[in-house]
């Protein structure tokens, strides 16, 4: 397994072979070899679980491999979509799977990593952590009663699996960051955080990396779970909105590139944590997972709908493209073309170069646009869903706002076809 997993250590950001785990490797860099459609033809497939689906798609052996908010991991046929075998845990699946050696492992709302038969889907272990929850905090957001705890209805991924080392890392809302032998099971070590982590981790040259909720951004040693240096994001003591670490990191040539609900994105020198450059966004936060090609990295952001790409080394903005809406997906560089979701229902194809819109795809649910969530150009109708911010009122707008075929997955691309998930509760084969 070591071998193998050099194997993937090695591959360039720009040709990554690697598509059996979150963001391609366990570098995360979002980039992949291959190519991606430059126009829209048709939607070749799609299969449908019943609930909403956060959970980006992974393949290996013509495999899909996702999780539902059903509850269920499943595998589908790539080529026409048919099920292959599901397996029930006892929670949404709003993680991304990893597989590797034959085996799929990913986490679960009912707070513990399944460990699967890739082949018969098969229960091989399964590990509990001390239990799953949001982010939450009184008056989060500014919702009222302010002095009420509430769960943070946009904290909506769980940290997806990273194998390395014959061990499988991820994050958990007990405020821990897990790392278990992958073949039995058992706990190798935990290294606790101040608070929920659902910042998948990314794994480099023997070191994890990733973010939590306290606001922290932690390098930790991978074989002993010793924290190497940690750096501090921004606070937001009033209504808890710039604050925290939901991005997770990609590793490219000694440099982490992370989001952050500070509005920043941050790059961090990968053995010292120093703190390289930021980009600010206005007090916009950056959720997704930045991809990393060719000197340039490629994010978007949440309330200002904005698409970036700025260069590597600098921090200094390429170009700047606005989109229609929210953007929790993160971007997939596959050959000339960008894909990433937006929380309008809709895909979307840019070309590397310009940032131009190629295509974009909208979900049917998005277009029946049940309850008038969006205005006639696409756009969040903000101040409807949102027009109170008592009580219930925010949590029943945002469940309007994610249920009208959202794409919060992650595009992947195998054999130039396009496979993301949909709040509508399908999976997508686009070509």
């Amino acid at each position: 397994m070591k071998t193998i997993f050099a194997l993937f250590s090695l591959c360039c950001a720009s040709l990554c072979p690697a598509q059996s785990m979150f963001r391609g490797d366990a570098n995360h860099s979002g980039a992949y070899a291959g190519s991606a459609p430059r126009q829209f033809h048709r939607i070749k497939w799609k299969f449908p679980t019943g609930d909403r689906i956060i959970s980006s798609p992974v393949i290996q052996n013509k495999t899909l491999y996702f999780g539902g908010d059903d509850g269920n991991i499943y595998a589908v046929d790539a080529d026409n979509g048919h099920q292959i075998w599901k397996r029930e845990t006892g929670g949404p699946v709003a993680s991304t799977p990893a597989v590797l050696d034959g085996i799929v492992y990913a986490t679960s709302y009912d707070g513990k990593l399944y460990a699967l038969n890739a082949e018969t889907g098969a229960a091989k272990w399964k590990f509990s952590t001390g239990g799953e929850r949001r982010f939450e905090a009184k008056g989060i957001h500014g919702f009222k009663p302010k002095d009420q705890t509430i769960a943070d209805p946009f904290d909506v991924f769980l940290s997806s699996p990273v194998v390395a080392q014959s061990t499988v890392y991820f994050g958990s809302g007990d405020g821990n960051l897990y790392a278990v032998n992958a073949i039995s099971g058992e706990l190798r070590w935990k290294f606790k955080t101040g608070d929920v982590v659902h910042s998948s981790p990314a794994f480099a040259n023997g070191t994890l990396f990733f973010g939590s909720w306290d606001s922290y951004f932690y390098a930790v040693d991978a074989a002993t779970g010793k924290e190497k240096w940690r750096f501090h994001g921004g606070e937001d003591a009033l209504i808890h909105n710039q604050v925290g670490f939901q991005s997770s990191p990609a590793v490219v040539d000694g440099v982490v590139y992370v989001g952050c609900r500070d509005s920043n994105l941050y790059a961090l020198d990968a053995a010292t944590g120093r703190e390289k450059w930021r980009v600010f966004n206005d007090l916009s936060w950056v959720i997704t997972s930045p991809a990393v090609v060719q000197g340039k990295v490629y994010f978007a952001t949440s309330d200002s709908s904005l698409y970036h790409v700025v260069d590597a080394a600098t921090g200094k903005p390429i170009l700047r493209q606005q989109s229609k809406a929210f953007m929790f997906s993160s971007p997939t560089v596959v050959g000339d073309v960008v894909l990433i979701g937006v929380l309008n229902g809709t895909l979307e194809a840019r070309d590397l170069k310009t940032g131009e819109l190629l295509w974009d795809y909208q979900t049917e649910k998005s277009k029946k646009n049940a309850g008038w969530v969006l205005t006639s150009d696409r756009k969040l109708n903000e101040p409807m869903i949102f027009a109170s911010n008592w009580r219930e009122g925010p949590i029943v707008g945002s469940d309007k706002e994610f249920h009208i075929g959202s794409i919060f997955s992650s595009p992947l691309v195998a054999n130039s076809v396009v496979y993301f998930g949909s709040t509508d509760g399908f999976l997508y084969a686009a070509e």
